[in-house]
């Protein structure tokens, strides 16, 4: 006899079986079998169907309480889904078991390839989503690992002591000094290929060399070692900025928001000394510093032209030389007249505060006009105060207050050159706006 089991079966019959009696298994599959006979002609014939294999073993499983007995039978099928239906509604027909009587209810056709379709679909579910998260990376991440691969590849060697350095040092006009390899690793993954690395406290000889012939920022970790190597730099080479990265923080270990930030917060070394090697990177978001670069013909220092974010203020006619002004307190001796700029000092002074525009710095000059160096406008009263002298000339963004003016006048600056004032110059600082140049 051909069987077929319920795993290769198409449809399987689910039926509930109530026997008012106590009957055994051979019974119900006889009465199945006898009282089906001849009812749905020779091709539905339960007989026939079974001994083909298309009708696979009929199930019973019963159980009696009370004297009576009821269960479930199972009844798997590889016909199509009309004949099995037609084939189960026959069993319906069967009223009496051996002496007792029964009744048999069709629960359900169960189609046995919806429940292994979904089995499949929640399978496939589960394999795809390994696939994506261990071994299927998006386009973006395999790009990022390539560029990071090729920029890594470009690391080379400079001078005899074969400093860690990017590609593009010896043709740049601006180079970082940086700590370690690492750090020129890091800068090169996010594309700064102008970085060079020290390699400790002791400055080399090629370095010191390079130094001189380029416009010069020293990127340091922001920890005490940092601060030796900007002690260390500034003593045997000319250095023109100085960041560092946070503090507790190394160059290697900071993202690309965290590196433009810094550079954007550079300093003059001036302002590091006067701050104690204590220098942060803040947070004021200039938009951008002029670059220095050394003049061989006399030693000053120009800058190059930078982008504006606000108009030039509009020029007004000079009407003539101001009225003497009175000091705001007696003073117990004379003091020498107000110091007048000439034209040619305008001018320089014009240039140096339309660059200015917008950003928010500050220029510090000596009495030849050659910048110190460049500070937000915010801590000029505290820089001031820490070079004590030697400043000739301060040029701002900003307007000239009581406190400033007080200041300057302390430490001996002659000239405030700035968008705007709030107060009179005095006898011996001249007070020089946008408007006055």
């Amino acid at each position: 006899m051909g069987k077929i089991s319920p795993v290769s079966a198409k449809y399987i019959v689910h039926a509930t079986i109530q026997i008012d009696g106590m009957v055994d298994k051979p019974d119900v599959i006889g009465a199945i079998f006898g009282q089906t006979e001849g009812l749905l002609g020779a091709d539905l014939e339960l007989r026939e169907l079974q001994r083909s294999g298309r009708i696979g073993r009929i199930e019973v499983n019963t159980e009696t309480k009370a004297g009576k007995a009821q269960g479930s039978i199972i009844i798997p099928s590889s016909l199509d889904k009309a004949e099995t239906a037609i084939v189960a509604a026959s069993l319906e027909i069967i009223q009496r078991i051996g002496p007792c009587n029964a009744k048999i209810h069709i629960d359900k056709i169960e189609d046995v390839r919806i429940s292994k379709r979904q089995q499949v679909i929640e399978r496939a579910k589960e394999l795809l989503r390994k696939l994506v998260d261990t071994s299927l990376p998006d386009s973006q991440e395999l790009a990022d690992e390539v560029a990071h691969s090729v920029r890594v590849m470009e690391i080379g060697e400079y001078g005899p002591e074969k400093l860690p350095a990017g590609p593009a040092v010896e043709e740049s006009d601006e180079i970082i000094v940086v700590e370690g390899r690492a750090d020129v690793v890091n800068l090169l993954k996010y594309g700064i290929k102008n970085a060079i690395a020290i390699n400790g406290t002791s400055v080399p000889s090629s370095m010191i060399d390079l130094c001189r012939r380029k416009t010069v920022i020293v990127f340091v970790d922001g920890d005490r070692g940092g601060d030796l190597i900007i002690k260390e730099l500034t003593t045997v080479t000319d250095i023109d900025f100085v960041t560092k990265a946070p503090d507790g923080k190394e160059v290697e270990e900071l993202t690309q928001k965290e590196i433009l930030k810094a550079l954007r917060a550079k300093v003059g070394p001036e302002q590091v000394k006067s701050d104690g090697g204590a220098h942060q990177t803040d947070d004021r978001g200039f938009q951008r510093r002029p670059q220095l670069q050394q003049n061989n013909n006399n030693g000053r220092r120009e800058m190059r032209p930078m982008t504006r974010s606000a108009p030039v203020a509009p020029q007004r006619p000079t009407t003539g030389s101001s009225a003497p002004l009175q000091r705001r307190a007696p003073l117990p001796a004379a003091r020498p007249a107000s110091p007048t700029a000439g034209s040619d000092d305008k001018k320089t002074f014009g240039k140096m505060l339309e660059d200015l525009i917008g950003t928010r710095g500050a220029y510090i000059l000596d009495n030849k006009l050659n910048i110190l160096g460049k500070v937000p406008s915010s801590e000029l009263p505290a820089t001031i105060k820490s070079l004590n002298s030697g400043i000739h000339a301060i040029v701002f963004d900003g307007l000239v207050e009581d406190e400033l003016l007080e200041i300057a006048e302390n430490t001996g600056v002659k000239y405030l050159i700035a968008m705007g004032s709030k107060v009179k110059g005095t006898g011996n600082v001249q007070i020089m706006t946008a408007d006055d140049l």
